[in-house]
């Protein structure tokens, strides 16, 4: 049943990663089972209010879940499946925000490439403070009572009035899972290479870019610096390797599978662009055509972009890790299910 399907896959993300297959291969058989003889005391399949109200009936993924969670005693099972939701949620959010503006003050201060490293020395201390805020309020709220308690455990993910409808289409948890059709395979190859083809003209017919912009940039009394021309090859070829890849995967049958690889890959190739600007002789990314050329107005323009080139980097940087910590883990997990 494709409402079953979605309904375990939801179940699956609140689910200790090391043991969700082995736990949705166990309650997959048992609801299964559950539904067969639903379905022999009917003499009919269910139909599809029907199976949404046997699902709704189960509790809410996270609900179902929260049973499959060790043991807690700080905070009550009732509590704990929206307390581990926000801590989640809260980590997420405050590292990138975290990061970002750190990156951003160094940057202002135009700081050395140590200070830039003892960013992730205060990622612990930020975690262990968010952490310790939301274990405190959620543990004052399960002492205050389970009245208060109760409330906050209806609200979403945990309310109530969920519906099965609401769940996403299986393989639609996240970016890397969503279902792909030949034809978006296709799409995306073909319009890969139309993406391809305009920017090998660019450089020849810059009004493809910039529009009627490009007239008005070629009377200004500034050009770019020689850096521009291996930034915007390292960007073809890159572009060029992924729309292979891309092609490969469309010729070869491998259009349906997980795309965590390519994704990973081009962020990290990513980086070689973003370097060779940052590596331009004495960050002059803009040069002047003539004397007439206001030379602050060009020092700002380099300083500015240099310091939004390390930001991006660092953005990348931040999304390498994340990636490559995935794989580990679900490779980890595999390893452990096997």
């Amino acid at each position: 049943m494709e409402l079953l399907d979605r309904y375990l896959q939801a179940v699956k993300k609140h689910l200790p990663w090391e043991r969700q297959d082995d736990i949705i291969a166990e309650l997959r058989a048992n609801l299964e089972a559950q539904l067969e003889d639903k379905e022999a005391e009917l003499g009919r399949p269910l139909t599809k209010e029907e199976a949404e109200q046997w699902i709704k009936q189960l509790g809410s993924p996270i609900q179902v879940a929260a049973r499959y969670q060790r043991q807690q005693y700080l905070i009550g099972p009732t509590l704990f499946p929206t307390y581990w939701y926000v801590l989640k949620l809260a980590f997420m959010w405050a590292t990138g925000i975290y990061v970002v503006a750190r990156v951003m003050t160094l940057a202002a201060q135009g700081s050395s490439a140590e200070a830039y490293a003892g960013i992730a020395l205060g990622l612990p201390g930020m975690w262990l403070i968010n952490a310790a805020i939301i274990t405190l309020v959620f543990a004052v709220i399960e002492l205050s009572g389970t009245q208060f308690g109760a409330k906050i455990a209806q609200l979403p993910p945990l309310n109530p009035g969920w519906s099965p409808l609401d769940l996403p289409p299986v393989g639609a948890s996240d970016g890397e899972n969503k279902p792909w059709s030949f034809a978006k395979a296709v799409a995306e190859v073909v319009f890969g290479c139309l993406f391809f083809a305009w920017l090998l003209l660019v450089p020849h017919y810059p009004y493809l870019m910039f529009g009627p912009g490009a007239w008005y940039l070629a009377s200004l009394p500034y050009k770019l610096a020689q850096a521009w021309w291996p930034f915007y090859w390292s960007i073809v070829a890159i572009n060029g390797f992924e729309l292979m890849w891309k092609f490969a995967d469309l010729t070869g049958g491998a259009w349906q599978k997980r795309r965590m690889w390519r994704h990973w890959a081009m962020h990290t190739l990513s980086l070689i662009p973003l370097g060779i600007l940052l590596a331009a002789p004495g960050q002059q990314l803009f040069l002047a055509k003539s004397a007439a050329a206001n030379v602050k107005t060009l020092a700002d323009a380099n300083l500015g972009l240099h310091k939004a080139l390390m930001i991006a980097v660092a953005v990348v940087v931040l999304q390498i890790v994340w990636h490559a910590g995935k794989m580990a883990v679900e490779s980890y997990r595999k390893r452990v299910a096997a």
